[in-house]
C-alpha cells in the first residue's frame, strides 16, 4: 500500500453523508483536505470533527461557474497543489415517472451530478498532472449500471458520470493521473429523505463503508489500480 500521507485531496459534497465520511478516514492517513460544498454550518463541524489544521473549507455552489474556478483557485492558493479529486457532490430525486418532473427539477440533478463534475475536473485536472501521481474519484451509482423503474433522470445524471470516468481513464492512461468510478448501491444518507424518497433503507451500506472502499481504492499502486468498482449489500 502506498501513502496517502501529506496528499492534498479535494472533496465535493464534503460536508456530510459519504463526503464527511471519506474526509475522516483519509484525514486519518494524514491527507491535507480542501472540502467544498453548499452549507457551510455543516462544512465547519466537519472540519471541527476532523480536528486537523490541515483541513480547509470552501463554502460555494459548484453549479455556478465563476464560483467553480475561483475555489479551484483559492484551494491552489492555499495549498499550491492538488493530487486528489474526489468529485461526490450529488442529489437525487422521489422515484416517478418523467412526466412528472419540471424542467427546473431536472436541470438541477443534471448539472449537479454531472454537468458541474465534469467542469470541476476540466479545472482541477491540469493542476493534478503537474504532480508525480494524481488520482480522481468519480462517485457514480448502480443507477449507472443497471435501470430502475422512476430513476429516469437521476440514472441519467449517473450513467453519464460512468461513462464520462470511463473515456476519462482511456485519455489519461499515458499520464500519472488514474481516474475510478465507484458505483454504490443505496447508502443510508439524508439525501433520500431531502428528495421526498421514504424507501426502506436495511439493505443500504453505511458511509463509513464506502469511504473505506475509497481509502483501500486511493491506497493501491499504480500497477493494480481499480478503475471501476460495484459496492453494495
Amino acid at each position: 500500500m502506498k501513502t496517502l500521507k501529506d496528499k492534498v485531496a479535494v472533496i465535493t459534497g464534503g460536508n456530510d453523508g459519504i463526503g464527511k465520511e471519506i474526509a475522516l478516514k483519509l484525514a486519518a492517513q494524514g491527507v491535507k483536505l480542501a472540502l467544498v460544498a453548499r452549507n457551510e454550518k455543516k462544512l465547519n463541524q466537519t472540519k471541527d470533527e476532523i480536528g486537523s489544521d490541515s483541513t480547509k473549507i470552501y463554502s460555494c455552489d459548484i453549479n455556478v461557474p465563476n464560483k467553480r474556478k475561483d475555489i479551484v483557485s483559492k484551494i491552489i492558493s492555499d495549498f499550491g497543489q492538488i493530487d486528489i479529486l474526489i468529485n461526490n457532490a450529488g442529489i437525487i430525486h422521489a422515484l416517478r415517472p418523467l412526466e412528472e418532473f419540471d424542467e427546473e427539477e431536472i436541470d438541477s440533478v443534471i448539472t449537479t451530478n454531472l454537468i458541474s463534475l465534469i467542469q470541476i475536473t476540466r479545472l482541477v485536472l491540469p493542476h493534478i498532472k503537474k504532480q508525480t501521481e494524481g488520482a480522481i474519484i468519480n462517485i457514480s451509482s448502480v443507477a449507472g449500471v443497471r435501470y430502475k423503474k422512476g430513476q429516469s433522470v437521476y440514472a441519467a445524471s449517473k450513467w453519464g458520470v460512468r461513462g464520462f470516468s470511463g473515456v476519462l481513464k482511456e485519455d489519461l492512461k499515458d499520464t500519472n493521473v488514474r481516474v475510478s468510478c465507484v458505483c454504490q448501491g443505496g447508502v443510508d444518507t439524508k439525501l433520500f429523505e431531502k428528495a421526498g424518497d421514504n424507501r426502506d433503507t436495511t439493505d443500504f451500506i453505511q458511509p463509513e463503508d464506502l469511504a473505506d472502499v475509497i481509502v483501500f481504492m486511493l491506497s493501491r499502486p499504480d500497477h493494480c489500480w481499480v478503475h471501476e468498482v460495484h459496492v453494495e449489500k
